[in-house]
């Protein structure tokens, strides 16, 4: 920390308000910031609640150490150091030749009292958000291996040994790296080489563990293929995959510099953290691993769909020029005395609108000729689905809930109806995978598919 060169903090700090700033538009563009409700609709339990404030607490964490560091490293400056002896007092950073002074940063001993209470809240807020960010991974890697691993009969992520086994390690996360940050305090130099030691270690083996995914995961894809999966789920897994594929090389480019200055400095005699480029080239790549691979889960976490967020908003723009377009022409009938009613509009504009909040919000592909009649007979039904106030509960039970999915060129918009015979047969009995790689859509949002697998095959999905 002392012997970090300001520029190294002003990095962090740029990269992490960036972070923020994309985080803010992020939820913004995903649903308005609907996802930070504490009762984000009918899945909102402890694990996604747990799993999006944990997430979402780490950046801003992150940003008050980075800042508050370039702060104090600026204000205190550089200090003259003379020469001892013929020797360096300390070897670090600029050194002229043809004088008997050297120029450091100010080491932490001499420091404004202000500065010096500030190392231990803004190392903790450091080690808070980097165990969060262990929690995050770790959900990551256990489910993954449960999706990867788990066979069709087993449907219930809940209650596998992968979901126990994110628990405990979630727990000591949380426990260990405060602790490891509050019983090495006395000493900031010692308190940061141990910080960083421990938190680098726990990341590594984390990293390292989801190695196996990524070399099976192509083995699985090809598996889903064959098995006769829609091409929706594969192209959606394959672009899970690829983004995970980039985040565990920037965790790597995260942990292994912080790995090596933790180790330097946990040492008697330091190599790495005496030299001024190694030390500001590890830091610089810690940076940017560390806040790539937060944007890049960001990005999992609350995955957006472009597609069907230029549908609903040209949709909700055209019932937007309907009802205007309605309202003026019963205010121009009521003007020259004709009986049309203000508060009926034109019989035209009303199929018109019936029409369009089915092909908005339900698509009529697959429909069986039952749950077409069952769902859609009733108008207040269809403007109670509209308004997002028909119960999920009242649905019949031969209805699924489909997302909009890419064919082609072409958005097949999701909707209510019946699975097919075939693909009934297909996921009954000739699939191998578990069920909820087909609705699959973030790691937050686990959806239990049922205790058996006629059940089960009734497949769901979260709304935003």
């Amino acid at each position: 920390m002392s012997h970090t060169s300001p520029s190294s903090y002003l990095i962090w700090a740029i990269l992490s308000c960036m972070l923020g700033i994309f985080l803010v538009y992020h939820l913004y563009a995903f649903d308005k910031f609907k996802c930070l409700k504490w009762n984000n609709g009918p899945y909102s339990g402890a694990f996604k609640r747990i799993m999006t404030y944990s997430y979402l607490l780490s950046v801003p964490l992150i940003i008050t150490y980075a800042v508050g560091f370039a702060i104090i490293k600026y204000k205190e400056g550089y200090v003259y150091l003379e020469l001892e002896g013929g020797e360096f007092l300390c070897s670090y950073i600029i050194c002229d030749p043809h004088s008997l002074l050297i120029v450091v940063p100010m080491p932490y001993q001499l420091w404004a009292p202000l500065s010096k209470s500030a190392i231990f809240p803004l190392t903790l807020c450091f080690t808070m958000a980097w165990a969060l960010e262990m929690v995050t991974h770790l959900e990551e890697l256990c489910f993954w291996l449960f999706l990867v691993n788990a066979q069709g009969g087993q449907q219930d992520w809940f209650h596998s040994y992968y979901f126990r086994t994110w628990i405990v390690g979630s727990c000591v996360a949380v426990l260990y790296m405060p602790l490891v940050t509050i019983f090495t305090r006395s000493n900031p130099l010692t308190n940061e080489a141990f910080t960083f030691l421990a938190g680098s270690l726990g990341s590594l083996s984390l990293t390292i563990w989801f190695m196996p995914i990524l070399w099976t995961f192509p083995s699985f894809l090809h598996k889903l293929k064959s098995e006769g999966a829609d091409n929706a789920t594969v192209i959606r897994l394959t672009k899970f995959h690829e983004l995970n594929t980039v985040r565990v090389l920037c965790r790597y480019l995260f942990t292994v510099p912080l790995l090596v200055l933790g180790v330097d400095g946990a040492r008697p005699h330091q190599h790495i953290n005496e030299n001024p480029f190694w030390t500001d080239f590890l830091t610089f790549i810690a940076a940017v691993g560390c806040m790539i691979s937060s944007g890049i889960t960001l990005i999992i976490f609350f995955p957006r769909s472009v597609e069907s967020e230029i549908a609903a908003r040209d949709a909700s723009r055209e019932r937007k020029r309907l009802r205007s377009q309605g309202s003026a022409i019963e205010i121009r009938g009521t003007d020259i005395g004709t009986s049309m009613s203000i508060s009926e509009p034109p019989a035209s504009y009303s199929r018109f609108h019936d029409s369009l909040a089915v092909k908005t919000n339900y698509s009529l592909h697959d429909f069986s000729p039952e749950s077409h009649e069952v769902s859609f007979n009733s108008d207040d039904k269809i403007a109670a689905m509209e308004r997002d106030e028909y119960p999920l509960s009242e649905l019949p039970h031969s209805s699924t809930i489909r997302p909009n999915r890419k064919r082609g060129d072409d958005v097949e918009l999701g909707g209510i109806g019946s699975l097919t015979e075939a693909n009934l047969s297909r996921h009954n009995v000739y699939s191998s995978v578990n069920l909820m790689v087909h609705s699959y859509t973030s790691p937050i949002n686990m959806i239990y598919a049922g205790n058996n697998r006629s059940e089960a095959s009734r497949l769901t999905f979260t709304r935003r």
